[in-house]
C-alpha cells in the first residue's frame, strides 16, 4: 500500500551533508588467516562457547585462543556477542519494508536519525533508485503498524512519501555468518593449493 505526505519544508541545498554524521562507517577489509576464520565460524554457531571449549575444538591452547579473540575484538572484527531472537514468539508477527522519499533538499541524515529513534525500526538504508531510503521494521499487527505510520513515521519532518510492503512469508532462518565464513575458508584452501602447485611446478623445472 502507498501513502503520500507533503510538507512545506524549506530545502537546505545540501541534502546529503549530514548523512556522514548519522550513518555507520564501513570498516576497511582486514586480512584473516584460517585460524581466525575457524574461530569466527565456531562462535557464529554458538557465541556461548568458552575459550577452553574453543581451544579443544581448535587443538590450540586456551591462552592462544584468548589472544586471537582479543585481537579480533581490538580490530573490530568481533563487535559484540548476542542472541538470535524469534520475534514472532515475542508478539512481533509482521515484518514490514518501507520505502521513503524525502522532501527535495531536506537533510537526509536528520531523517535517518529520527527513524533510528523508533524502537520497532530494525534497519535504515540509504539507497540508489527512485526513492531515498529503505526501512525494515517489526509490527505486532495491522493496528500497531497503523500507529507507527500515523503517529511516528509520518510525523518526521522531511518525509514526503512512503510506500509500505508487508511480508507474507519468509525463508527459514539460516546462519549466514557460518556460510560466508565457510566459503572464505574454502577460498583460502583453494588459493593455498594453487600456490603450492605453482611453487612445486616451478621447482621441478
Amino acid at each position: 500500500m502507498a501513502q503520500a505526505k507533503r510538507r512545506s519544508v524549506q530545502p537546505t541545498g545540501t541534502p546529503l551533508r549530514t548523512i556522514r554524521d548519522h550513518a555507520a562507517t564501513p570498516s576497511a577489509p582486514i586480512a584473516l588467516d584460517a585460524v581466525d576464520l575457524r574461530i569466527l565460524r565456531l562462535l557464529s554457531r554458538d557465541a556461548r562457547l568458552s575459550q577452553r571449549s574453543l581451544a579443544r575444538e581448535m587443538q590450540m591452547s586456551a591462552p592462544a585462543i584468548a589472544e586471537r579473540i582479543a585481537r579480533l575484538e581490538r580490530r573490530q572484527v568481533i563487535t559484540g556477542y548476542g542472541v538470535r531472537v524469534d520475534w514472532s514468539a515475542l508478539g512481533y508477527q509482521t515484518t514490514v519494508y518501507l520505502t521513503i522519499t524525502a522532501v527535495p533538499g531536506y537533510q537526509l541524515g536528520l531523517v535517518m536519525e529520527e527513524l533510528s529513534n523508533i524502537p520497532e525500526i530494525d534497519e535504515v538504508l540509504l539507497v540508489t533508485g527512485p526513492f531515498d531510503m529503505l526501512v525494515r521494521l517489526r509490527a505486532r499487527d495491522e493496528g500497531h503498524l497503523r500507529d507507527l505510520l500515523l503517529n511516528h513515521i509520518w510525523q518526521i519532518e522531511g518525509i514526503q512519501r512512503t510506500e509500505t510492503s508487508i511480508t507474507i512469508a519468509q525463508m527459514k532462518p539460516k546462519n549466514t555468518a557460518e556460510e560466508l565464513l565457510t566459503a572464505m575458508l574454502d577460498n583460502q584452501v583453494a588459493r593455498a593449493e594453487t600456490t603450492a602447485g605453482t611453487t612445486q611446478r616451478n621447482a621441478s623445472r
